[in-house]
């Protein structure tokens, strides 16, 4: 078994110079010790003059708070060299007074020009693209595999039950989203069921959704009312009733014609005998 060990400070950094007691001794070459003289002397001039070596950290966490709108914590203890744990106290405001030293450190970081893949963010926008490609037929398994990440992880995000994403699958789900929104859904078995649970669920289409506030957790869903419409028995009854007389007329057999029109046998039976045309329920209703 292998231990890891962590990699020395380089040459000439107030680390290396100053070491570490019970795990390092301080270093003497030039560079190192130039600069712990350096910084002794100006330990020695603040001491002197009455300036504390620690500050407000309200500039710092101001500036981290922005940082952290595209970076990750392992990016920006990175960066700044300095421990995750301690960074995260003082985003969440529990420090009080900052060395100056961390105070250059933060500050001297820019945000990148592209935000870090690693990054968690809210997953907002993720759940509705999601939710937006299952109304119009894609079941889950074919969206993880446009967006290149597990079914599960698909439905954890749909369902809401994974309320922050990383940026980088974010971004892979808005390509998948882009794509599968402009090509035609695959027909297949999953194809209506999963229309039919993207409704029940109330979940919406793309088009209830505008590219500018899909993103935004305060913005609501473009659908107009829908009237719901009782559905012409009638009329279903009458088309099925043609379907039959037309599969009849090639001679199909009365149990394969019910399996096609989604009736029993014992209802083709009598509709081609004549005795269960469209409506017989209204004409015995009128006759009682």
């Amino acid at each position: 078994m292998t231990t890891r060990t962590k990699p020395l400070p380089p040459h000439g950094s107030y680390a290396r110079a100053n070491g570490s007691p019970g795990y390092r001794p301080r270093c003497k070459c030039e560079p190192c010790l130039t600069t712990r003289r350096k910084e002794e002397k100006r330990a020695r001039t603040n001491r002197e003059l009455g300036r504390s070596p620690f500050i407000d950290p309200a500039a710092a966490r101001a500036h981290l708070q922005h940082l952290h709108q595209t970076m990750s914590w392992r990016s920006l203890a990175t960066a700044t060299g300095l421990p995750q744990s301690g960074l995260i106290r003082l985003y969440n405001g529990d420090r009080t007074k900052i060395h100056r030293s961390t105070h250059t450190r933060i500050m001297a970081v820019q945000p990148p020009t592209k935000g870090d893949g690693g990054q968690l963010i809210d997953a907002t926008g993720s759940r509705r693209r999601v939710q937006a490609l299952s109304y119009i037929g894609h079941s889950l398994q074919t969206i993880a595999e446009a967006a290149g990440t597990g079914r599960m992880r698909i439905h954890a995000i749909a369902s809401g039950s994974q309320p922050t994403i990383r940026r980088d699958l974010a971004e892979r789900i808005e390509a998948a989203y882009k794509r599968l929104t402009r090509q035609p859904v695959r027909t297949n078995k999953f194809t209506q069921r999963s229309r039919n649970a993207a409704r029940a669920k109330g979940w919406h289409g793309p088009l209830a959704w505008d590219t500018d506030t899909i993103d935004d957790p305060a913005a609501q869903p473009d659908v107009e009312p829908v009237t719901e419409r009782k559905p012409d028995q009638t009329e279903t009854a009458r088309h099925i009733a043609s379907e039959i007389q037309h599969l009849a007329a090639f001679n199909i057999p009365e149990h394969e014609i019910a399996a096609r029109v989604g009736r029993s046998r014992s209802y083709v039976h009598e509709q081609l005998a004549g005795r269960r045309g469209p409506g017989w329920r209204n004409q015995l209703d009128t006759a009682a």
